[in-house]
């Protein structure tokens, strides 16, 4: 499988106008105030790839949640190229959702299906956990995971 973006770069201000080869634009600028950082971008592929799946993966064992968000940040290096060295994801969800479906569906998706979470744990440690209350207002937080350069999972 192959991707293909053709990026247009304004040599005044720096800003980049991309577009994928389904025609979706994304825009970027280096300080992040009119448009998103590369680096905001980033994190909001590893947000968006890893949401996708465990959304998917819920539905399927029949799950309902009513409330998804996934929170992600993460610290770089002080030198540059200023990568990320560590980096967290949280799974925040309301709903008639199973813990054990949660954390199972963020498993699969963390060490099996999104290709960012893969690219990005090759280089740096990413945490996955997540935040979960139920329909009858009980309270779960777990960490599922820990991936550490290599693919290899860490010690949480």
């Amino acid at each position: 499988m192959s991707n293909h973006i053709v990026a247009s770069v304004d040599p005044e201000s720096g800003r980049v106008a991309a577009e994928t080869d389904g025609g979706q634009a994304i825009a970027l600028e280096s300080e992040g105030v009119a448009a998103a950082s590369p680096i905001d971008v980033l994190l909001a592929s590893l947000a968006g790839c890893t949401a996708m799946d465990v959304a998917s993966i819920l539905r399927k064992k029949r799950q309902s949640a009513v409330e998804y968000q996934v929170v992600v940040d993460g610290d770089r290096a002080d030198e540059h190229p200023r990568v990320f060295r560590a980096i967290r994801v949280e799974h925040r969800v309301r709903g008639a959702v199973e813990p054990e479906a949660l954390r199972r569906s963020i498993e699969l998706s963390a060490t099996t299906y999104c290709p960012v979470s893969a690219m990005l744990s090759a280089v740096a440690r990413v945490e996955h956990r997540y935040r979960l209350v139920d329909d009858a207002g009980g309270e779960y937080q777990a960490v599922v995971t820990v991936l550490g350069p290599g693919g290899r999972r860490l010690p949480a």
